[in-house]
């Protein structure tokens, strides 16, 4: 069409009109989070170990493959402990998982309380 081109002029011209097919709308994978009673279980493990004085810190991460509760011992420190919810791994070895700082996984589940226990230090006795 030209700059400038009155209805007139246009109503001569053939326009050819094409059919705009819109690709299919591509829904992204929802975030994994931790629900209530998960979240509950793990800050009750958190808690216990903030009044020991052993943790003073956490960061939550919600990621499209895996949601994250990293555990520090100061802020701004590399976490210690990494608790891990994947759920693509439920099937084969279970859904959640507990790192060392060093990436090793020191426990994984399918059971968050039992992978739980692994951060848990034996009572001591006092005496």
């Amino acid at each position: 069409m030209k700059q400038g081109a009155t209805n007139s002029e246009m109503s001569g011209a053939s326009l050819t009109s094409a059919n705009v097919v819109a690709f299919p709308a591509q829904r992204l994978p929802e975030l994994v989070r931790f629900d209530r009673r998960e979240l509950s279980s793990i800050l009750g493990v958190y808690g216990r170990q903030v009044a020991m004085g052993e943790w003073r810190d956490y960061a939550l991460d919600f990621g499209r493959e895996r949601a994250v509760f990293s555990i520090l011992r100061r802020t701004g420190e590399a976490p210690i402990y990494r608790i891990e919810k994947d759920p693509k791994r439920a099937a084969r070895q279970g859904a959640y998982a507990v790192l060392g700082q060093d990436g090793r996984v020191l426990k994984r589940g399918a059971d968050l309380e039992r992978v739980l226990k692994v951060l848990e230090k034996p009572a001591r006795i006092v005496g």
